[in-house]
């Protein structure tokens, strides 16, 4: 008894390591990230090589259902606009399991993108096979990559800003102020922040 027991323990142990492994690996700042080729609401497969003239991205992991996400698609769309010309488009990625949430199926994203109008490409994580590299834990989750001869660099993670739920009254804009510093190539005066969200669906 005694030692099934302990088989147990240690089988609860290798579960719950294994579980906090896979939830902290992803990408930290500096790191440089793998390209990913998914499908957009147009059914065009999208990839950032397709980007010639890219100075970098502004990646959001994000969904149709999370009320966090729904806060802040006028803010990605906004983004997108101010900085896309800029050479820092917005591409979004949804990483939840259609199986585990219906409304973030692939036919309800097409209906999300059309109804708000998105300007940036809104694709699929289809296999949920994206997402862990980042270490997206939240919808949304943002990540600003900067092009470097050996790659997209990893500059900034974390949140849009410091206030989902009232756009008025934000004090920090991160994924701005990232932005921003590399345009004038300075250093990213916050680098990571906490991101506010839904968990990803799996």
């Amino acid at each position: 008894m005694k030692k099934l027991t302990g088989i147990l323990a240690l089988a609860t142990v290798f579960v719950l390591t294994a579980f906090t492994v896979n939830l902290e690996d992803g990408y930290e700042i500096g790191d440089y990230a793998d390209d990913f080729k998914l499908k957009n609401v147009d059914g065009k497969m999208v990839s950032m090589a397709d980007y010639d003239n890219a100075k970098g991205f502004i990646i959001t992991f994000t969904c149709n259902t999370c009320p966090y996400s729904v806060a802040y698609e006028d803010r990605l769309i906004a983004l997108d606009k101010k900085y896309k010309k800029k050479g820092y488009p917005v591409i979004a990625i949804n990483p939840n399991n259609p199986a585990v949430k219906s409304g973030d199926s692939f036919e309800a994203m097409k209906v999300r993108a059309e109804e708000k109008g998105f300007t940036f490409p809104y694709l699929f994580d289809d296999g949920q096979k994206v997402y862990p590299k980042f270490g997206a834990s939240r919808t949304p989750h943002m990540y600003v990559l900067q092009k470097t001869p050996k790659g997209m660099q990893v500059k900034y993670i974390g949140a849009v800003d410091n206030n989902y739920g009232n756009a008025d009254a934000v004090s920090k804009r991160y994924v701005e102020d990232a932005v921003d510093a590399l345009l004038n190539g300075n250093e990213v005066p916050i680098k990571t922040t906490k991101a506010i969200g839904c968990s990803i669906k799996v």
